[in-house]
């Protein structure tokens, strides 16, 4: 029987919606939390609107409920779909990849379900669901797709920049005292993610307009090097965006540009004033 693939995502891989729309992904909406009510991330509540809300208000965030993943699953059933691929945030992020597979189970004997925690985050997982994408629509066997996958998941590289670590120090991510003394020094740290899908450090710079030229730097580095598919992310900061957008546009051995909004289920961890960037060799 001729296989038919369908592709689940969440809505934190910041894929375009045009992308999604193409290729017709289906995206489970992490849930967007203010005290009078709960929106459901991209579908009745933009990014735009919550840092647009912030800082007087930040909302908390919570991971697709089960109810949704089970009514995507069971609709792809309905549409007869034979094999489901699950592409997720990072499992030390966020418990997604893991309510997915518990999910699953039920619907073992109907369709052959693969969750894959990506081990990143944003557009480091949108490059991943891309890529699986364009495999599907291409006539590639499910085995093939998930195995093309792999290769760019142990390639893909994100870094992202914030205004203030006031949001950190908020979460619990980065204590008092280190906060203080970072705001203090006007530290501003480059977060990367690790190849187990937790952040780290990557380097600080001092000052935002140097934390913005090392974002910048990291591409100019790579490109020297390799040719690469670059997206370039934001949250709340669409005029510095913009002016970094049109710096990296000017480099050679850049194969692919997207540009996207991060979801503000992860930017609220982070407040507004977040650049990131997210490549991969090819």
């Amino acid at each position: 029987m001729k296989e038919k693939i369908a592709l689940i995502v969440d809505s934190m891989c910041d894929l375009p919606h045009e992308l999604i729309s193409l290729f017709g992904i289906k995206v489970l909406p992490a849930k967007i939390i203010y005290p009078d009510k709960e929106y459901n991330d991209r579908v009745d509540i933009q990014p735009e609107d919550v840092y647009q809300r912030m800082p007087d208000e930040v909302p908390t965030t919570a991971m697709p409920c089960l109810h949704d993943i089970r009514q995507t699953i069971e609709a792809i059933c309905k549409e007869g779909f034979t094999h489901v691929l699950a592409l997720h945030i990072s499992g030390g992020l966020s418990g997604t990849a893991q309510a997915v597979k518990m999910v699953a189970q039920d619907f073992e004997k109907r369709l052959k379900i693969k969750v894959v925690d990506t081990k990143t985050l944003s557009m480091g997982t949108g490059w991943i669901v891309l890529d699986a994408a364009r495999n599907i629509a291409g006539g590639l066997c499910f085995d093939k797709v998930t195995e093309s996958l792999h290769h760019i998941q142990s390639q893909v590289e994100v870094y992202y920049i914030i205004e203030t670590l006031e949001y950190l120090r908020r979460g619990g991510r980065i204590g008092r005292v280190a906060s203080m003394l970072g705001e203090f020094l006007h530290l501003k740290p480059i977060i990367s993610v690790d190849r187990e899908g937790n952040y780290f450090t990557y380097c600080k710079a001092r000052g935002r307009m140097k934390s913005i030229d090392k974002l910048a730097e990291i591409v100019e580095k790579a490109v020297k090097e390799k040719q690469i598919k670059l997206a370039v992310m934001h949250g709340g900061a669409a005029a510095e965006f913009e002016k970094l957008v049109e710096r990296l546009r000017k480099l050679p051995n850049i194969k692919e540009i997207i540009t996207s909004d991060i979801s503000p289920a992860l930017g609220v961890h982070t407040g507004p004033g977040l650049l990131g960037i997210s490549f991969y060799e090819v």
